[in-house]
């Protein structure tokens, strides 16, 4: 239940704060995430994103997140997922993964 609860609060933070500085938190979560996929798609008409998982390790984070979003010519809107990475609170990497492969979002063993 504290799961879905956070990830509440995330979602929630991430359509409050766009105007957030640039160097974010680990905890300015949302606002990273809005800040990508306002970056991705500039010509939107409206989106909307949902984290599907969360993996940590130190101040390292990896987010599985689907963006939903309406263009101007397009009637139904489309859907994207990423994986992206987050390091001491900013965006360092993001990858397109197809929207029907699980995404391997596991902590890297060391040797």
């Amino acid at each position: 239940m504290l799961h879905r609860w956070i990830i509440g609060a995330m979602l929630l933070s991430g359509s409050l704060s766009v105007s957030s500085p640039i160097h974010a938190s680990t905890g300015d979560v949302g606002t990273i995430i809005e800040r990508f996929v306002l970056g991705q798609f500039p010509q939107s008409v409206s989106h909307y994103w949902v984290i599907n998982e969360t993996q940590w390790d130190g101040d390292e984070m990896i987010v599985d997140v689907n963006a939903v979003v309406s263009d101007r010519q397009e009637q139904e809107p489309t859907q994207n997922r990423y994986l992206l990475l987050i390091v001491a609170g900013e965006l360092k990497g993001a990858q397109n993964v197809p929207l029907e492969q699980e995404a391997e979002c596991t902590v890297e063993k060391q040797a």
